[in-house]
C-alpha cells in the first residue's frame, strides 16, 4: 500500500504566523528530515537516521516534534509500533518576516533561517557542481545558473520577487510533470550594502 502514497505532499504550501513554529524548523536536523520527506517521500525514521548518520532514536523524536507542529504525519495504516513511516504535510513552507519579528523571539529566528536557507542553498549548489558531469548532456543542458543585477527600489524588489515566485507556483500547479525527476528553483532577490571584493 504505501507504494500508491503519493511521494510529494498534496498541500502546496504551509503559511506560518508564529515564531515558535519556526523555532522548531530552525532546528537542523528537523529542517533536513522534512526536506527529505518532501524531497522523497515517506519513509522511517530508522531510514533517515541511516541516511543522516544519525540515531533512530534521535530522527524518531524530532519528527514527532514535527508532527506536533502540523508539519509531518505517520502515514496512516502503514508501520507498526515500533518501525512508523511518515510523510510531509505539505511542499514548502512560507512565511512573513514583518509578521513574525515583532514576536518573542522572532528576530533571532528568522536571522538563524535565513543562514540555513543560505546554507541549504550554498550545499545544493555544490552537490550540483560535483554532480553536474554526471549528468546527462540533456539535463547540463537544461541548467541555469544566472546572475542579474537590477537597479530597483524596495517597492520594485517586492513587486519582482512575487512575480517569480508567481511564476513558479503558476508551473507547480499548471506544468508539473509528477513522473519526471526533481529539479530545484532557487530564487533569491537580495541588496548588499557593498560589493564583496
Amino acid at each position: 500500500m504505501l507504494e500508491q502514497t503519493p511521494p510529494t505532499p498534496a498541500v502546496d504550501v504551509h503559511d506560518v504566523h508564529d515564531a515558535r513554529t519556526l523555532r522548531a524548523l530552525a532546528h537542523p536536523l528537523r529542517a533536513t528530515l522534512l526536506g527529505l520527506l518532501r524531497a522523497e517521500g515517506p519513509s522511517t525514521a530508522s531510514k533517515l537516521g541511516q541516511r543522516l548518520g544519525e540515531s533512530s532514536g534521535s530522527t524518531s523524536y524530532h519528527l514527532r516534534q514535527l508532527a506536533g507542529f502540523g508539519l509531518v504525519e505517520e502515514v496512516p495504516g502503514e508501520g507498526t509500533g515500533r518501525e512508523r513511516w511518515w510523510r510531509a504535510l505539505h511542499r514548502s513552507t512560507r512565511w512573513q518576516t514583518e509578521e513574525v519579528v515583532g514576536q518573542p523571539g522572532g528576530r533571532e529566528v528568522v536571522e538563524e533561517l535565513t543562514h540555513q536557507s543560505l546554507a541549504t542553498q550554498r550545499r545544493l549548489l555544490a552537490a550540483h557542481a560535483e554532480q553536474r558531469e554526471q549528468l546527462e548532456e540533456v539535463w547540463r543542458d537544461a541548467t541555469s545558473l544566472n546572475d542579474w543585477a537590477l537597479h530597483l527600489s524596495p517597492d520594485g524588489a517586492r513587486a519582482l520577487l512575487d512575480e517569480l515566485n508567481g511564476v513558479v507556483e503558476r508551473w507547480r500547479t499548471e506544468r508539473e510533470e509528477p513522473d519526471q525527476p526533481l529539479v530545484h528553483v532557487l530564487v533569491d532577490l537580495f541588496r548588499l550594502a557593498e560589493y564583496p571584493s
